[in-house]
């Protein structure tokens, strides 16, 4: 027999295995997102974070002192000194340096380089170098190329320039605040609306409440996109325009035909007698709602506030149409990286760091309310 007990079959097994399977596809990627956002930009563009605690071999730009600082010896202008100093940077072993960014490691430590025009650089493995020139120098020092092996290092300042620094080039604390400001109200303003709807619809009689079912229904398999332009148009026509205010409402709009679904059939479980024992004793429908009907829903207000706050955070299409304008004042997160991936040479710590909390806050928000989330959804099924 196959299925005796204490044995699994086959296809528990297999089950089990893919269930494995799908949760190392998604949490290897933001695990490395995690080590990431605490990597410097050269590092993560040098070596993976599987390879984030071990040393690694990176191309370093530095410099040599200012023409300003040069001495004349024997008829040349001569700067000297280590090029890791000039930088304030801890010194490392040079495995090989260059002077043109086509050929980074063109030459051995030690070498003497002739740069054409009189000029000669000498660079030694721990990066004390001698540069000299038959005219007077002047201007920033000469840029050396220089391969070194670095220490693994992980730093907090990927978030604080992301969070908190205002003149952060990359607009990243702006587009964080803004997904805020666009994500909470937009999953508390459906919220609010839908119970309404889904008690009336639950536990009131009136004419059409079947249909108006239906019509909730129906609404669900409709696509947003289908409704972009028009509303849209309506927005400007009666002066909203682009802006919070009209991606909040867009939001709630798109989001209520499956809140009124999720809180109706929550709603409809609910025991008959709880009301009915209310109503006997005089309680009006807005006291059963609000001291009876509201506290019992809270597994399915908070399953349906998960949903809307994960595709209110993670939304792009709705912010284009609703909210971006050509000031790039209002730009949110997934818009902000988007411009981050397709800038030549990047700012990788941020754009790594960007993504990571993306992914993190809704992350909070699933695992703090997951109990909800869980007991909504096995409540919720059609009555």
């Amino acid at each position: 027999m196959d299925n005796i007990a204490g044995k699994k079959s086959a296809l528990t097994w297999a089950v089990n295995i893919a269930v494995l399977a799908l949760v190392a596809l998604w949490v290897f990627p933001t695990l490395g997102l995690l080590i990431s956002s605490f990597r410097t930009g050269d590092q993560i563009a040098s070596s993976g974070w599987w390879r984030s605690m071990l040393p690694t071999e990176q191309n370093l730009t530095l410099r040599t002192a200012a023409g300003d600082e040069a001495e004349q010896l024997d008829g040349l202008y001569t700067v000297s000194g280590n090029l890791f100093a000039h930088e304030g940077r801890e010194p490392l072993e040079i495995s090989a340096f260059g002077t043109s960014s086509r050929a980074v490691g063109a030459y051995a430590p030690g070498e003497t380089v002739d740069m054409g025009d009189g000029e000669i650089v000498t660079v030694e493995s721990n990066g004390d170098y001698v540069y000299t020139s038959q005219e007077e120098m002047s201007g920033r020092g000469q840029r050396i190329f220089v391969t070194a092996e670095v220490a693994p290092e992980f730093t907090l300042e990927n978030y604080e320039n992301m969070l908190f620094n205002p003149n952060n080039i990359d607009g990243m604390a702006k587009a964080f605040f803004n997904t805020l400001t666009v994500s909470i109200p937009a999953t508390i303003i459906p919220i609010l609306v839908a119970a309404f709807a889904a008690y009336a619809l639950a536990w009131m009689d009136f004419p059409g409440r079947a249909l108006l079912i239906a019509a909730i229904v129906g609404l669900l398999v409709v696509p947003l996109q289908l409704a972009l332009i028009p509303l849209l148009k309506l927005h400007n026509e009666i002066g909203i325009g682009k802006g919070y205010l009209g991606v909040w409402l867009a939001h709630t709009g798109f989001g209520l035909p499956l809140a009124i679904y999720i809180l109706r059939n929550y709603m409809v479980g609910l025991p008959r007698d709880i009301i009915e024992n209310a109503k006997v004793d005089g309680a009006t429908d807005f006291q059963i709602f609000t001291k009876i009907i509201l506290p019992l829903s809270f597994p399915a207000l908070a399953s349906f506030a998960i949903f809307q706050f994960l595709w209110t955070w993670n939304d792009l299409l709705v912010a284009i149409v609703f909210l971006i304008d050509s000031s790039g004042e209002t730009t949110v997160m997934t818009k902000q990286i988007i411009e981050l991936l397709g800038t030549r040479g990047g700012n990788w710590e941020i754009l790594a760091t960007a993504a990571f909390v993306s992914i993190a806050v809704p992350l909070v928000v699933f695992f703090a309310m997951q109990k909800y989330l869980v007991r909504g959804l096995l409540a919720g099924s059609v009555k």
